[in-house]
């Protein structure tokens, strides 16, 4: 039988990125408040451990640009994210993708 926790994790595994992307899409933002904004929706949630490897991936990657800023409020300095044009046009790409996807099971579900 088919584990629904595995099944879950993988799901998870694969939107994690296009989740990341998109946020930051909407304006620059540092690594932890990432963190909390996928905390707000249960299912994506996800720790430091993964977060931070992914978004090293993507600035690898050239998908994210990325600047230290020192905080207002005496805070240490944060490392914000902003995506790149190639990011933008990958995003895209994903947004395609994942359209389509959604079409499809939803085609099958009978919606």
């Amino acid at each position: 039988m088919l584990d629904l926790n595995e099944w879950r994790s993988q799901l998870k595994r694969g939107t994690l990125a296009f989740s990341i992307l998109l946020m930051i899409q909407k304006g620059e933002c540092y690594g932890y408040e990432m963190i909390s904004r996928l905390e707000s929706n249960p299912v994506l949630s996800a720790k430091e451990s993964t977060i931070y490897p992914l978004l090293r991936r993507l600035l690898k990657e050239g998908l994210l640009s990325s600047v230290w800023r020192e905080s207002a409020e005496g805070l240490p300095p944060r490392k914000y994210y902003a995506l790149t044009e190639k990011g933008r046009d990958h995003l895209n790409a994903m947004s395609r993708e994942w359209d389509e996807l959604l079409s499809a099971i939803n085609e099958i579900r009978g919606e």
